[in-house]
């Protein structure tokens, strides 16, 4: 089979490398444009470029996929199935219509919950205790085409959002492989989602950072999880914005206003919420490293 892929981040190049070591014929890989990384800015390749472009394989990086060249440049590929994994942009309908095999895309979540761009990071700032990854037939409306089959996972109490995303990334490749196996043997057959149960997971923004602190201790946690990696849960503490790796749920009861310091000890940064209190564990100033919430309290005093 002769397979075109589509993909961008890590998540997409764990199934791109399950495709090669399939044995699949990949006749080309799009991928996003390269973007400026860093202090300096340079132009740096993303996973699935620098894994492409190690194995051989030809890469194209159009800005828009709604152009006669890249349609032209699809086509000469001659492709049996395009298979797309957090890509990043929609396809038109001429290209979902090229395949004869038709467009498969793996998608990390249990459709339709949490259709969109960031859809772990969303089911962990939401507090499930499940999610997974869903192969479908790709459609003109966003994750919203036939489902041919799913892998679940659990997420665990104290995952972030970024432990699950690694997780699912290996998940994807061998459900792509499987779905891959099962359109061979003509065993797919697509089940029309119900879209009344459809949920959203629209990109992260930074300005989403700054902990609420009247929010209860519950949700508090579940955002500096679903935050982590990025953009990182902030607070503020003394006029400096603090980054916040990691908190857990404090035992007391409600007793003081929202925000206020209950204790900073050896134990963390004890703050206030709606309901009780959260304990920070992980926090990093402006400008400083990393550091343990008791490390930095002995010397430093909030």
């Amino acid at each position: 089979m002769r397979i075109i892929f589509m993909g961008t981040p890590d998540f997409a190049r764990k199934s791109l490398e399950r495709l090669i070591d399939d044995g699949y014929d990949i006749a080309g890989v799009f991928t996003q444009p390269d973007k400026p990384q860093g202090r300096g800015l340079k132009l740096t390749f993303n996973p699935v470029k620098e894994l492409a472009l190690s194995r051989g394989i030809r890469v194209f990086q159009p800005v828009m996929l709604k152009n006669e060249s890249v349609l032209g440049s699809l086509a000469e590929l001659k492709c049996d199935l395009i298979t797309v994994v957090a890509y990043g942009n929609l396809l038109p309908r001429e290209i979902l219509d090229l395949p004869p095999l038709g467009c498969v895309n793996i998608h990390g979540s249990l459709l339709p919950k949490y259709r969109g761009a960031a859809p772990i990071q969303w089911a962990v700032l939401n507090g499930e205790i499940e999610t997974g990854v869903t192969s479908m037939f790709m459609a003109n409306e966003m994750d919203a085409g036939d489902i041919l089959f799913c892998k679940k996972t659990p997420i665990g109490d104290g995952e972030t959002a970024g432990d699950v995303y690694d997780r699912l990334g290996t998940l994807g490749a061998r459900l792509l492989s499987e779905t891959i196996s099962a359109i061979l043997a003509g065993t797919a057959v697509g089940t029309p989602q119900n879209h009344t149960e459809a949920t959203f997971a629209p990109s992260l923004r930074k300005d989403m950072s700054l902990i609420d602190w009247t929010d209860t201790s519950v949700r508090i946690r579940n955002k500096v999880r679903g935050l982590n990696p990025w953009p990182i849960a902030t607070a503020n503490f003394k006029g400096k914005t603090f980054k916040i790796f990691s908190v857990d749920i404090g035992e007391r009861k409600k007793e003081y206003t929202p925000g206020t310091i209950v204790a900073a000890d050896a134990n963390g940064l004890e703050v206030a919420s709606a309901d009780g209190t959260v304990i920070v564990r992980q926090l990093q100033e402006p400008g400083g490293k990393r550091l343990s919430a008791a490390d930095y309290l002995r010397g430093h005093d909030l």
